[in-house]
C-alpha cells in the first residue's frame, strides 16, 4: 500500500468517526439547553440551525464549567488544609469546603479568564443601608 493511499484511508476513517460522532449528538442531552446555548450564540453573533453544532458547543461548555469546577475545587482544599494547618483546630475538623470567589479566580485564571469582584459589596451605595429596611 504506498503512502498516499494510507493518507486516504485515514482521512476516511476520521471523517467517519466525525460523522459518526455528530450522528450522536442528535440522541444526547446536554445541561445546557439547546435554548441557552443558541441565545448566547445569537448574543454574540453566530446563528446556526444545526442542532448537532449547537450540542457540540454545549458539550465543549459543559466540559470547560467542570473542569474550572475542578480546579476550583483543589484551590479550595488546598486553601482550607492551609487553614487547619494554621489554626490546628481545636473542636474537631470541619469537613464542610467552602468554596470563595478567590478560589474561582484562580481556577479561571488559568484559563485565561481574568475575575475582578470588589472587596466587599454594599447594599445601598447612596446609604449604606439596604433599601427594603428603611422605615418609611
Amino acid at each position: 500500500m504506498n503512502h498516499v493511499q494510507q493518507q486516504s484511508d485515514g482521512r476516511k476513517d476520521e471523517e467517519s468517526a466525525l460523522t459518526e460522532f455528530l450522528a450522536s449528538l442528535m440522541d444526547y442531552t446536554p445541561t445546557f439547553p439547546d435554548e441557552l446555548v443558541e441565545h448566547y450564540m445569537a448574543k454574540s453573533g453566530f446563528q446556526c440551525p444545526d442542532v448537532r453544532l449547537i450540542r457540540l458547543v454545549a458539550v465543549a461548555t459543559q466540559k470547560f464549567v467542570s473542569e474550572v469546577a475542578t480546579d476550583a475545587l483543589q484551590h479550595c482544599k488546598a486553601r482550607q488544609s492551609a487553614v487547619v494547618k494554621d489554626k490546628r483546630d481545636k473542636q474537631g475538623k470541619d469537613k464542610r469546603l467552602i468554596l470563595t470567589m478567590e478560589d474561582l479566580s484562580k481556577a479561571l485564571r488559568e484559563y485565561g479568564v481574568n475575575l475582578k469582584h470588589p472587596e466587599y459589596f454594599a447594599e445601598s451605595p447612596s446609604t449604606g443601608m439596604d433599601p427594603a429596611s428603611r422605615d418609611e
